[in-house]
């Protein structure tokens, strides 16, 4: 369990585990975190900035936030409570999900707001990190609200409201289109987000890709990555030929209720490692 301290208006998280900022924030399940200076990391969740850092003694440091904000959202959104050397162990009885676990170790799955990655993953299709970015952050400072020096993640009702001619402003090509139809279907609610969660992996999936333009992996991702479905194995062609080199095709049984995590362990060691699965 770790233990936090409140201090000047910071936060001091000590004594957790298995949480290296750089694994977790820069490992594609989120796009709107930077690295601002050397260890230290700055982004916007929730329509919060957030500046944080790891000191020399594995202390964690969330700066110029509060008590409340850190346990009604923070805490959540790093997945503080969940313990994942737990996991770990129940995957290492084999060797490969050992060896993948001892580099990715410091990965955790982050709790994101539901519309925004839906509609990061959305956006995120046959698209590079550094495009996706960009085509994020003007989607916040054309659509957003000024927060006083950062921007929010527009609503799926102020998406809805717009045309595609308006979103040519964010250069998305193709993926306008899916923007505009999953904003419809959240803001009108035939798609209802908070509900994802509560149901099984394969229903939540299937409501997901109702949306124009949203096939299995983006469903997955969204699913993992803002809905607490560590079942959910996002699968593009990369990580299926990982999945062939490794395990020929399968994931191993211990790995299943995990399956998620894994999958975020498979793809970072296989990326480190330069694993020749082409």
């Amino acid at each position: 369990m770790y233990i936090k301290e409140f201090k000047n208006n910071n936060v001091y998280i000590s004594g957790i585990s298995d949480f290296d900022l750089p694994q977790t924030l820069d490992c594609g399940q989120a796009f709107r975190w930077e690295e601002a200076s050397v260890g230290r990391w700055r982004g916007v969740a929730y329509n919060k900035y957030l500046e944080l850092e790891k000191l020399s003694d594995d202390t964690i440091v969330l700066y110029n936030t509060s008590e409340e904000d850190f346990n009604n959202i923070w805490c959540d959104y790093f997945d503080l409570n969940r313990d994942y050397g737990e996991i770990i162990d129940a995957i290492s009885g084999n060797e490969i999900l050992k060896a993948a676990a001892s580099f990715g170790s410091g990965i955790r799955v982050l709790n994101q707001e539901p519309w925004e990655t839906l509609c990061s993953f959305i956006i995120s299709q046959n698209n590079n990190i550094k495009r996706i970015k960009g085509i994020i952050a003007r989607l916040c400072e054309n659509f957003g609200e000024d927060m006083g020096g950062y921007y929010s993640f527009p609503t799926a009702q102020r998406i809805a409201s717009l045309t595609l001619e308006d979103l040519s402003v964010l250069r998305s090509g193709f993926r306008a289109k899916y923007i505009l139809d999953a904003a419809n279907k959240v803001a009108n609610g035939e798609i209802d987000l908070l509900n994802l969660k509560n149901i099984a992996v394969d229903d939540a999936r299937c409501e997901l890709m109702k949306i124009k333009g949203v096939g299995p992996k983006v469903a997955d991702c969204a699913l993992l990555f803002s809905h607490r479905h560590i079942d959910a194995f996002p699968k593009d062609v990369w990580i299926k030929r990982a999945m062939e080199v490794l395990f020929g095709g399968e994931l191993p049984k211990e790995a299943v209720p995990y399956a998620g995590i894994v999958q975020q362990y498979i793809f970072f060691y296989a990326r480190e490692t330069k694993l020749k699965i082409d």
